[in-house]
């Protein structure tokens, strides 16, 4: 008998009549990539790796700045623990290219003494970001007079970067950091390599602003290095590929709108079939930002 109700059990199961109990465990989220340092060229860094966005840095003759804080205090932490391998000279300033988190979120894990360096669109991306009450800690931070345009920095043993703001374009406010004598510029997150560009309307983004800047970046004179939140260092060659493909995105969406295409249509017409069971994007896509910025009444 013992033996019969065993057999029957173990059939159960097999033929599907008996519920899994046990959930299948969730898959782990992956992992960053560890945090590495790259000299590019004079006092110039990069910092790829770690939680959120690409970072940099520059050593100058006193102090060092850093450009973009990372996602999380641990991050800043770590990156600054990287940045003490390179040099013992303190960390004076901060400049943030955008108000993502990614590239955010990390100030936490500065000195309270650090006064961001802004542009004023992002310091009031910033400002209405650290309102929710669990960013409660970022508004200890006092910042620097913001600026607007282009205005040039300079550090305390003399030298000085070009900082432009570029937006709107990927937000409302994207500042790039030009450093002539490394022929160098970081660009935050203006130049997404593999990938749409991702661009926050909400903040005031437009897909035409991202491609006036990279045309206004490809144009610079003496820029050979481009230091991106989210790929390896590009050159002109890499941000003139990514420009021509945005542009022939545009083209196509624009003729399709001047056949009284809809956005499903245009959707349907220039983007991949979605994978089954993939879930829906976070984001819009970069035909879908050019269909709703050339239809939508401002």
């Amino acid at each position: 008998m013992f033996k019969m109700t065993f057999s029957i059990l173990c059939l159960v199961p097999m033929i599907g009549f008996c519920a899994q109990t046990t959930p299948p465990p969730k898959p782990s989220p992956p992992q960053p990539e560890p945090m590495i340092v790259e000299h590019i060229a004079g006092g110039l860094y990069f910092v790829k790796g770690g939680v959120g966005a690409n970072t940099a840095f520059y050593v100058g003759e006193k102090d060092v700045t850093v450009f973009d804080a990372k996602m999380t205090a641990e991050a800043a932490g770590e990156m600054l623990a990287e940045i003490a391998k390179v040099t013992s000279k303190p960390v004076a300033d901060l400049i943030i290219t955008h108000s993502d988190l990614d590239h955010v979120n990390g100030l936490t894990g500065f000195p309270k003494t650090i006064k961001p360096i802004v542009s004023e669109t992002t310091k009031k991306e910033m400002e209405e970001a650290f309102q929710d009450e669990k960013m409660a800690a970022y508004r200890e931070y006092q910042f620097a007079p913001p600026f607007k345009g282009r205005t040039i920095f300079h550090t305390a043993g003399g030298e000085s970067f070009t900082l432009i703001q570029a937006g709107p374009a990927h937000t409302g406010g994207d500042t790039v950091i030009v450093f002539p004598k490394e022929k160098a510029a970081f660009i935050g997150d203006l130049a997404f390599i593999g990938r749409d560009p991702l661009i926050h309307r909400a903040k005031g983004g437009t897909a035409a602003g991202y491609i006036a800047s990279l045309k206004m970046m490809i144009e610079m004179d003496g820029v050979e290095t481009y230091l991106s939140g989210h790929a390896d260092a590009l050159t002109k060659t890499d941000l003139q590929a990514l420009l021509s493909t945005l542009e022939e995105k545009t083209a196509k969406v624009k003729a399709l709108i001047a056949e009284g295409k809809t956005l499903e249509d245009v959707k349907a017409a220039l983007l991949p079939p979605a994978s089954p069971g993939a879930p829906p994007s976070r984001w819009p896509s970069f035909v879908e930002v050019v269909y709703l910025d050339l239809t939508e009444k401002k």
